[in-house]
């Protein structure tokens, strides 16, 4: 009797786990740290001209949390507006000033990820 209660605790907790990793392979579940809190992307615009556009390959996302995450460190820079998806693991990054590509680099370093 006891044997069969261990097995049906074991079958439920695999269970959960597996519920769990499907949805962080879906990119819905939580893989940051953030406890199934969701991260605000912030949303900027330029007040001087776009001169320059450049897209920017990013390792290391997995889901919509480690997008925003990236995407509000970007947006930090001056003169610099990002938008940024982790299905296609690139940040699209639109200039109004002339900024240093090291500059992204560490931003995007700072966020916990690494530019390809």
């Amino acid at each position: 009797m006891v044997d069969a209660i261990i097995i049906l605790i074991v079958i439920v907790i695999l269970c959960f786990a597996i519920k769990g990793s499907l949805k962080h392979f879906r990119g819905e579940g939580s893989c940051c740290g953030e406890g199934g809190a969701s991260t605000i992307k912030s949303e900027k615009t330029l007040a001087d001209p776009i001169i320059k556009m450049k897209d920017v390959k990013i390792d290391g996302m997995t889901c919509s949390n480690c997008e925003a995450r990236v995407q509000n460190e970007l947006n930090k820079i001056d003169g610099l507006k990002a938008d940024v998806s982790y299905k296609k693991k690139v940040a699209h990054l639109s200039y109004s000033k002339e900024i240093d590509d090291e500059v992204i680099k560490r931003a995007v370093e700072k966020a916990g990820y690494k530019v390809v």
